[in-house]
C-alpha cells in the first residue's frame, strides 16, 4: 500500500487548546451563552448585620419593584436548605431565622432583567435582633473557642519533654492573612428546567458532581435528574470548589418554580462579600534547637478563622499541619489545629489548601534559628532538610527527596553566594551612610504532598469515542480553569494513538458522561484524569490490535501505531481507515477509563498514614529592595527551579509556576483582607483589594524546570503535579523582605513580620527594630 505523508508527532510544548480563543474573545464562558426564550434573572439579597435573629422581613417593596416576578426565601426551598460539602447541615442556601455574617444571602429576587433584580434587592426591610459576634481567631479564643469541626493533632516523639532540654528555645506568634481568589470570571449559574424533575445547570465550578448533589438535595429530586455542564472557567483557584453550590441551587430552584431558565451572576462586590476566602491563621510556635542550628523539637498551634460554617475547614486545617514541617525534619514534634467559628463568611479552598499556611511557619522557624545563631538562613535550611527514610509528623517516610540537588543547581545558576555578600555589603554601606534603601535575599524550598487527603476523592473517570472518520471525542471528569488540563489530557490520548491533536475534540465536562467525579483540586487534575483517559485509550487500542491480528493474520508484535497510521508488518494503513475497517467488523470504538490512586491511606484519629502518593519539590531565590522610610519594596530578581517530574507540557508547566509564584507573592505582600469592627468586609473591590500588577513581578524573572527529574511513582508519564506547589515559592519574597528589614538591627533579631507584609507592616517592623516612634505593639 502506498505510504501517505505522516503528520508530525505531538510535541510537549503544545500550546493551550483554547489559547487563541482566549486572546481573541471567542472562548465561551457561562455568561456568553445565549439565553433561552423567556429567561429570568436572579439576584441575592444580603444581610446587613453580622450576627442576629431575623425579627421580621418585609419584602413587599421588592415584589412591587419594576420587572420583578417574585422573591425566594428559605420557605420556598422544596428540599434541603443546605449546601454544606461535608453534610453538617450548617450552611444554608438562604438564611432561615438567623444570620451568621455580614453579607449572608437572605433572599433572592427573580426578575425579567438582571438590573431589575439587582435594584429590587436593595428595597428589602429586614428587622434584626443583634447578637454578639466574633471576627478573628483571637477573639474566638477569648469567647470560648467554638470549633466548626474537630481539630487534629500530629505527634511523633515527645516534644513536651524535649523542648526544656534543648540548648536553645524560641517561642513566638505569627499572624498569617487570608486571600481572596479574585478570579476574572465571577460566580455564575444558568439553570434550564426540563420535563419532570429534570434541570440542566451551566456554571463555572471546579466540582460538577457536588453541584449536582447539592441541587438535587435542594430540589428534593434524585441526582439523575440534574445535569451540570462546565466548558471552562475564567479562573477558580479553589474559590469555585464549593462556593458555586449556593448560586446553582438558587438558580435551579427558581427555574423549576417558574418553569423558565434563570441566570444568577452577582456583582464583584457582592461576590467578594458573600463567598469564602483563604483561611487566615494565628499560629503559636515553640522550637528547641542546638547552637549549630539543628532543630530538636517543635510544638505549634494553628488557630484558623473558619467563618460561620464548616465548609472545607477540616481538610484545610489538616493540610496546614501536614505541611507544618515543609522540607525539614523535626525529631520531636506536636502540631495541633483549631478550626474556630467566627461571624465571617465561611472560608474555603484556595490554591495550596492550607499548605502555604503550614509551610510559611516552618520558614519562620528557620528564620528565627538563623538570626539567633548568626547564620545564613540557607545554611540552617540545608542543615535541617529531610533525608530519605525520615518520618514526617504524620509518620509517612520521605523517599524521594531531591531538594539537595535543587539547592545546589539553583545556588549556582542564580549566583547566590556572591549576590548575598553583595547584599550584605550594600546594607553595611547604607547603615554607615544613613541611606534608606536596604536589600534582602532569601532562597527557600517547598515540599508539597500530592493527593486529596480525603482518600476517596483520589479517583477519576474518562470517556473516549472514536467516530468512523477517525476523529476522537474525549471527555473526562476534570474541569478546565485556564491551567491547561484539557490540553495535557488531549496530548496523552494523542500520544497513545499516535495521532495529531487535530483529531481530538475535548468536550465540556458534564455529569452526563462521567459520573461521581472529584473536584478539580489538590493539584491532581492531570494525575487522575490523565491516567483515566490513558486507560480508556488503551482499551480501544487493545481491541484494534486484536481486530488487526485477525483481519491481517498478524501477531501483536507486528502491529505498531505510528503518526496517523498503523503499521501491520509491511503494510501502513491510515488511522482513519483502520477505524472504518474496525467499525465494519463491529469492533467497539468507545471506552470508559478509570483510575484510583494506589498506596495512599490515612487515619485522622491516630494522625498516621500515607496521605500523599508523592511529594513535589521546588526552590526559589528572591532579592528585594526595601525603602525603610516608607516600607515600600520592589522585587529585583527571582530565580526558580521547580520539580514537575517528566513534564507533559513544559510550556504550560512553566506558565503555572510563574502564575503560582506571583499569586503566592501577592498573598504575602499586597493582598490584605480587612473587616471593620462591625464585621463588614471593607476590601471588597479592586479599589481596596490589591492583587499584584504586571509591574509588581520581579524585574528579572528566571524560571526553569528540573529537566532531570522523573517521578519515582507510577504517575501519568512519570510527571508531577504543578498547580499548587509553586505557590509557596512566593515565600522567598517574604523572607527576603524580612532579611532587608533585619539589616537595620545588624541581623541580631528576627524581624517577625506578619503576613501580608504590606508597606505599613514593613515600616512598623523597621521602627520596632530601631525603637522608633512607630514601634506599635504587635506591628
Amino acid at each position: 500500500m502506498k505510504h501517505e505523508t505522516l503528520s508530525p508527532p505531538v510535541t510537549p510544548e503544545t500550546r493551550h487548546e483554547s489559547a487563541e480563543k482566549h486572546v481573541t474573545g471567542r472562548a465561551d464562558y457561562t455568561d456568553d451563552l445565549v439565553l433561552p426564550q423567556g429567561a429570568l434573572h436572579a439576584y441575592l439579597g444580603l444581610s446587613t448585620v453580622t450576627h442576629g435573629r431575623i425579627r421580621s422581613m418585609d419584602l413587599d417593596a421588592v415584589r412591587a419593584a419594576p420587572g420583578v416576578i417574585d422573591v425566594l426565601t428559605a420557605a420556598d426551598i422544596p428540599g434541603q436548605n443546605d449546601v454544606s460539602p461535608i453534610g453538617r447541615n450548617d450552611d444554608p442556601i438562604l438564611a432561615d431565622g438567623k444570620v451568621m455574617f455580614h453579607g449572608q444571602p437572605v433572599f433572592a429576587v427573580i426578575a425579567e432583567t438582571r438590573e431589575h433584580a439587582r435594584r429590587a434587592a436593595r428595597l428589602a426591610k429586614i428587622d434584626y435582633e443583634p447578637l454578639p459576634h466574633v471576627l478573628d481567631p483571637v477573639a474566638a479564643l477569648d469567647a470560648g473557642g467554638e470549633l466548626v469541626v474537630p481539630g487534629m493533632t500530629l505527634r511523633r516523639g515527645d516534644p513536651q519533654a524535649a523542648l526544656p532540654k534543648a540548648p536553645r528555645r524560641i517561642d513566638g506568634r505569627f499572624t498569617i492573612g487570608g486571600q481572596d481568589h479574585f478570579y476574572l470570571e465571577g460566580q455564575i449559574a444558568l439553570a434550564i428546567p426540563g420535563e419532570d424533575d429534570e434541570v440542566v445547570i451551566f456554571t463555572s465550578t471546579q466540582h460538577p458532581t457536588e453541584v449536582q448533589h447539592m441541587v438535587a438535595h435542594a430540589l428534593g429530586v434524585p441526582a439523575n435528574a440534574v445535569v451540570v455542564n462546565v466548558r471552562r472557567m475564567g479562573g477558580g483557584f479553589g474559590g469555585k470548589e464549593t462556593q458555586m453550590n449556593l448560586f446553582c441551587c438558587v438558580a435551579a430552584i427558581a427555574a423549576k418554580k417558574w418553569h423558565r431558565a434563570v441566570k444568577l451572576r452577582p456583582d464583584r462586590d457582592d461576590d467578594m462579600i458573600a463567598t469564602g476566602k483563604r483561611h487566615d491563621f494565628v499560629v503559636d510556635y515553640s522550637v528547641g534547637f542546638d547552637d549549630a542550628g539543628h532543630i530538636l523539637a517543635v510544638k505549634g498551634d494553628w488557630y484558623a478563622r473558619c467563618g460561620f460554617s464548616a465548609d472545607l475547614s477540616m481538610a484545610v486545617t489538616d493540610r496546614a499541619l501536614f505541611h507544618a514541617d515543609n522540607a525539614y525534619f523535626y525529631p520531636e514534634v506536636e502540631v495541633r489545629s483549631h478550626p474556630l467559628r467566627t461571624n465571617t463568611v465561611s472560608n474555603t479552598a484556595f490554591r495550596g489548601f492550607g499548605g502555604p499556611q503550614g509551610v510559611i511557619v516552618a520558614e519562620r522557624i528557620i528564620e528565627e534559628i538563623a538570626y539567633a545563631t548568626s547564620q545564613d538562613t540557607l545554611a540552617v535550611r540545608k542543615a535541617n532538610l529531610y533525608r530519605n527514610g525520615q518520618l514526617t509528623p504524620y509518620h509517612q517516610p520521605v523517599e524521594d527527596m531531591v531538594l539537595p540537588r535543587l539547592f545546589t543547581e539553583l545556588e549556582e545558576s542564580c549566583d547566590y553566594a556572591r549576590r548575598r555578600q553583595a547584599v550584605l555589603d550594600w546594607n553595611a554601606r547604607m547603615q554607615a551612610a544613613g541611606g534608606p534603601i536596604r536589600k534582602g535575599i532569601a532562597l527557600t524550598p517547598v515540599k508539597f504532598g500530592i493527593s486529596f487527603t480525603a482518600t476517596h476523592f483520589n479517583q477519576a473517570g474518562a470517556l473516549i469515542h472514536i467516530y468512523t472518520d477517525g476523529s476522537i471525542q474525549l471527555n473526562h471528569g476534570g474541569c478546565e480553569m485556564g491551567q491547561g488540563l484539557h490540553t495535557k489530557i488531549a496530548q496523552i490520548v494523542a500520544e497513545a494513538f499516535s495521532v495529531g491533536l487535530d483529531r481530538i475534540k475535548v468536550t465540556k465536562t458534564t455529569t452526563e458522561k462521567v459520573p461521581n467525579t472529584s473536584a478539580t483540586a489538590a493539584s491532581s487534575g492531570t494525575d487522575l484524569n490523565g491516567m483515566a483517559a490513558l486507560d480508556a485509550a488503551n482499551q480501544i487500542k487493545a481491541r484494534l490490535v486484536d481486530f488487526l491480528c485477525i483481519a491481517k493474520d498478524a501477531t501483536p508484535e507486528e502491529i505498531r501505531f505510528v503518526p496517523d497510521h498503523v503499521v501491520v508488518r509491511d503494510e501502513t494503513i491510515p488511522f482513519s481507515k483502520v477505524i472504518e475497517m474496525a467499525y465494519l467488523a463491529r469492533v467497539q470504538l468507545w471506552a470508559a477509563g478509570f483510575y484510583a490512586t494506589p498506596k495512599i491511606h490515612w487515619n485522622r484519629a491516630e494522625g498516621r498514614g500515607r496521605p500523599f502518593y508523592y511529594f513535589a519539590y521546588g526552590a526559589a531565590c528572591s532579592e528585594v529592595s526595601v525603602d525603610t522610610l516608607t516600607g515600600e519594596y520592589v522585587i529585583e530578581r527571582t530565580d526558580v527551579l521547580h520539580d514537575v517530574g517528566r513534564s507533559i507540557n513544559p510550556a504550560i508547566d512553566r506558565g503555572q509556576v510563574e502564575g503560582a509564584f506571583v499569586q503566592g507573592t501577592g498573598w504575602l505582600t499586597s493582598e490584605e483582607l480587612w473587616w471593620d469592627d462591625q464585621g463588614r468586609l471593607r476590601t471588597h473591590a479592586p479599589s481596596t483589594y490589591k492583587i499584584p500588577l504586571a509591574s509588581d513581578r520581579p524585574k528579572v524573572f528566571n524560571v526553569k524546570l528540573a529537566e532531570w527529574s522523573e517521578n519515582k511513582e507510577r504517575t501519568i508519564k512519570r510527571s508531577k503535579a504543578v498547580g499548587e506547589p509553586p505557590f509557596m515559592l512566593g515565600i522567598s519574597v517574604f523572607e527576603a523582605i524580612g532579611h532587608a528589614v533585619a539589616s537595620v538591627a545588624d541581623y541580631r533579631e528576627c524581624p517577625r513580620l506578619d503576613a501580608p507584609a504590606t508597606p505599613e507592616r514593613v515600616l512598623m517592623a523597621v521602627e520596632r527594630l530601631q525603637g522608633g516612634p512607630l514601634a506599635l505593639s504587635g506591628a
